[in-house]
């Protein structure tokens, strides 16, 4: 889960842009993509392997952001003859488009996942595929993995099949648009269904001690100073001169969690059939460090977030609203302790010592975004088979120790990007505050040296360093600081003891 989501709107080109540019550079971001996996891409997108089933009948529909045109995931939502509900999920079937050891299956290996930038995104698969052929649009027939996943009353999984098929959505929905249907009781009933569906998987996750963290968008919105015409678009201003920036929050609805909900119950879906078949490959991670709840605390302090000792922190989380700054802002350091989460192969009928998922709370796989993650298209595969009682597929096999390494490396470089995303929007959102003092609360001191350390401000509700004040840091105290440097160019803000 990313710590924050970012991306950025208005007119200007400099400085916040240019930044990014140059940071994909430095990163050695991977750019087009070759000749040879374009023209492969293009000719797999006119001879995919079509499946013999048959789905297209099914009305599925997907929920995405209006702007996404990768499109994983479609769903259709219906009561069950007796009680309880059937979950259909289509998932792009990414294989049958990539041949093993081709060009397009090299390429996927070298960039792992897809990219996001504030202002761009760079794919893990050609656009033909990505954002075309395996792209579940509606209105296109498509070969995909389709889940059926059987709900008892209470919205507990009672039975999983997966196979391929050929599906049509009829309906692109996004999230609004849904939680407004929902709300004023439009919505047709495997649309309406989603609110029942996610409510009681909702429940279930609270019982068995799971989280899930509404963590907010964060928007970088680019302002250009109106001039003395009037006239505010200064996409002219490459100096950057004019630039402001404007932090703002968009609050998941609703509808976003119980979306989620379902992803999530076709990943422990897949991470049984997984563990009972003997072969697979889980999304792992381990219970976060004392340390770790230990600075979260602190930094709930400095948010003014009311954290009684007594109370856990799934019971608090479940509390905030992330239509609050505050409470988004220590929404998105809660992902801190998400961190150490991995991926775990086995073959052999040899069970990992450790399958569960700390957040989750149960074993749990990623399967559900192949456009955009290399390790889905392999958990589909073996899920596939487990299903269908066949053999693995050689090529996923051989793939299978290797792929936690490469998931590893392709994840730290998203974390990577992401970081430093985050760092050069902060350091653009405060680039003309040089010198101004900050309300802040010491959340980390390092310990060889004192002095230096991290503060979290009061507002904006940014995270960064301080260093250079005569005295040891009051960990956990507030504290008044001056920014000393702040640098879109260079990722950097600083702050020293006022």
């Amino acid at each position: 889960m990313p710590r924050r989501q970012l991306r950025v709107t208005g007119a200007a080109e400099a400085p916040l842009r240019a930044a990014l540019r140059a940071l994909r550079t430095t990163l050695d971001v991977p750019d087009a993509f070759p000749a040879d996996v374009l023209a492969e891409a293009e000719r797999a997108a006119a001879t995919p392997r079509l499946p013999d089933h048959d789905a297209t009948d099914i009305p599925f529909f997907t929920i995405d952001p209006p702007t996404s045109v990768d499109l994983d995931q479609a769903m259709h939502l219906s009561r069950r003859e007796g009680g309880g509900y059937r979950v259909r999920y289509a998932i792009a079937d990414v294989a049958a488009y990539v041949t093993p050891g081709g060009a397009i299956d090299a390429e996927a290996h070298r960039r792992v996942t897809t990219l996001y930038f504030p202002d761009e995104k760079v794919p893990l698969h050609p656009t033909a595929l990505s954002e075309g052929a395996a792209s579940l649009l509606p209105g296109q027939v498509c070969p995909a993995v389709l889940w059926t996943i059987d709900l008892d009353e209470d919205g507990r999984a009672e039975h999983a099949d997966v196979r391929r098929a050929l599906v049509r959505s009829r309906a692109r929905l996004d999230y609004e648009g849904v939680q407004r249907a929902i709300d004023d009781g439009t919505a047709e009933e495997p649309v309406a269904l989603l609110r029942d569906i996610g409510t009681l998987r909702e429940r279930l996750e609270v019982d068995r001690g799971g989280i899930s963290l509404n963590v907010p968008e964060q928007e970088i919105v680019e302002h250009g100073n109106t001039d003395n015409t009037g006239n505010t678009d200064n996409a002219d201003n490459t100096d950057g001169a004019y630039d402001t920036y404007e932090l703002a929050y968009r609050a998941p609805l609703p509808a976003d969690g119980w979306n989620a909900q379902i992803s999530l119950l076709t990943g422990m879906a897949a991470a049984q059939l997984m563990i009972d078949s003997g072969t697979g490959i889980l999304r792992t991670l381990p219970t976060a460090p004392d340390g770790a709840v230990g600075r979260l605390r602190r930094t709930a302090k400095a948010l003014h977030v009311d954290w009684p000792h007594h109370v856990p922190y799934a019971e608090l989380v479940r509390t905030l609203d992330p239509r609050q700054p505050h409470h988004a802002a220590f929404l998105q350091e809660c992902t801190t302790l998400l961190r150490g989460a991995g991926y775990t192969a086995f073959s052999g009928g040899e069970i990992p010592e450790h399958t569960l998922h700390a957040a989750v709370a149960a074993p749990y796989a990623h399967c559900t975004a192949p456009l955009r993650r290399l390790v889905d298209r392999y958990a589909s595969e073996l899920c596939l088979a487990a299903c269908a009682g066949a053999g693995v597929p050689q090529w996923v096999l051989a793939a299978l120790d290797e792929l936690p390494k490469e998931m590893a490396e392709g994840t730290r470089r998203g974390n990577m990007v992401e970081r430093e995303c985050v760092d050069i929007v902060e350091a653009a959102l405060l680039k003309d505050r040089v010198g101004e003092l900050f309300d802040a609360v010491v959340v980390d001191v390092k310990d060889h040296e004192p002095t230096a350390g991290t503060v979290q401000l009061t507002d904006p509700a940014i995270v960064a360093r301080v260093e250079g004040g005569p005295a040891e840091l009051p960990l956990g105290e507030r504290l008044r600081v001056r920014l000393t440097q702040a640098d879109p160019a260079r990722a950097k803000v600083r702050f020293t003891p006022a």
